[in-house]
């Protein structure tokens, strides 16, 4: 596997192009997008266009479909390199990226013409997967023998859907979705959840409200709500009741992007500090001088590669399962990088002492950020144990 440290020219060229990007449509504008109070008005169009002209939107997807047919560890890398930039951009594009890859391998011929082909013609379309409903989070991870309150039941030519997901990313800006839902109530929902593809404005299917974060606000998460919502019998993805074992199937790199997201966080967060460290005049001599700033400052620096190996190899595993995979890479790379971003961004605020608690700094920014992914893509206590039961005893 040592070639999974080695980037190749590919790989770099793609890395540089990402960076440009970020440092042109991203940075100038993620400070405003953040500020603005209205929790919808942190998206931007414009840097999803400008992403669709560097053909990022696109590239998880297969050169026959239009993309570039970027594999797991690329785009784990390039995640990184998008959430060094801003967090909520990241997390647009995982998303996006995931379930294009996702769609690609799960969908029928017949679902990837309806979808994936105005999907890449369309340089606005993004993507989202609704799992997650108020009373339903982490029972789905574990899993939990529950079922999904959101139901779709059996009728003539297909089903007709009602309920409510929320927290779901890109959902109020989405042009295709992922909904999983239950369809049969006499079984837990790993037994019987069925998955669907949506497109927006389905008649019955809309979005509620657009949730107000913390941080993370330059992508939107929403309610989705469903109301005698007819979903015809072609838009079943994979089995009916096996929903979930295809999102196993189909998803396992899901766990390092997340982790990649954070970790581009802990990487800013680091670059900040090193940055005042090394200019910060404090007793006479630059912070970096002081012993235990140094210590820090390589604690970060540690943290940060530690993470960054773990989510490679979980990417690149994640497509060469005949190497060695293990199932509780899906589940661990984003609890360590969120535990060391959270860590390396409270010692951010530190090292700036008062000036990283006014929000001029950017940092107050980055440690709101920094705590989105303790909880998001599976509540950190929860991967933890959904690992605990891969292993053996």
């Amino acid at each position: 596997m040592e070639e999974i440290f080695i980037q190749s020219e590919d790989q770099r060229a793609i890395l540089e192009s990402v960076r440009r990007f970020v440092e042109q449509e991203v940075t100038p504008r993620a400070a405003a997008l953040d500020a603005d109070p209205d929790p919808a008005a942190g998206f931007s169009w414009e840097i999803v266009e400008a992403a669709d002209a560097l053909g990022l939107r696109t590239m998880t997807l297969s050169e026959e479909l239009g993309g570039m047919g970027v594999d797991s560890l690329t785009t784990a890398m390039v995640v990184e390199e998008l959430g060094r930039g801003d967090l909520g951009v990241s997390v647009i594009f995982a998303q996006t990226l995931k379930i294009a890859a996702i769609m690609e391998k799960a969908l029928t011929e017949d679902q990837k013409a309806r979808s994936l082909v105005p999907f890449v013609d369309d340089p606005r379309a993004i993507l989202s997967i609704a799992i997650t409903e108020p009373e339903n989070a982490s029972n789905y991870i574990i899993p939990y023998a529950t079922s999904f309150n959101t139901r779709a039941e059996k009728t003539d030519g297909g089903w007709i859907a009602n309920g409510m997901k929320h927290f779901i990313s890109n959902s109020n800006r989405a042009r295709f979705f992922l909904v999983f839902m239950q369809t049969d109530v006499s079984k837990p929902m790993a037994e019987g959840a069925s998955c669907f593809l949506l497109e927006r404005d389905h008649p019955g299917f809309t979005v509620g409200r657009v949730h107000d974060k913390m941080g993370e606000r330059l992508a939107n998460n929403s309610e989705l709500i469903f109301t005698d919502c007819f979903i015809p019998d072609e838009n079943l993805v994979g089995e009916v009741h096996n929903g979930l074992k295809t999102l196993g199937e189909f998803f396992p790199s899901s766990n390092s992007y997340a982790g990649a997201s954070i970790l581009g966080v802990a990487v800013a967060c680091y670059e900040k500090a090193l940055d005042w460290a090394q200019t910060r005049i404090q007793g006479g001599k630059p912070l970096i001088e002081h012993d235990g700033i140094r210590a820090q400052v390589a604690e970060m620096k540690m943290l940060i590669d530690a993470s960054r190996s773990y989510i490679h190899r979980a990417a690149w595993l994640a497509d060469h399962q005949e190497h060695g995979w293990d199932p509780t890479l899906g589940a661990l790379p984003k609890v360590m990088a969120s535990q060391a971003a959270w860590k390396i961004a409270t010692w951010t605020l530190e090292i700036h002492g008062g000036h990283g608690y006014m929000k001029e700094a950017g940092v107050e920014k980055l440690l709101r950020d920094a705590a989105a992914f303790l909880h998001s893509d599976g509540v950190n206590r929860t991967l933890l144990l959904r690992a605990a039961n891969f292993m053996e005893w």
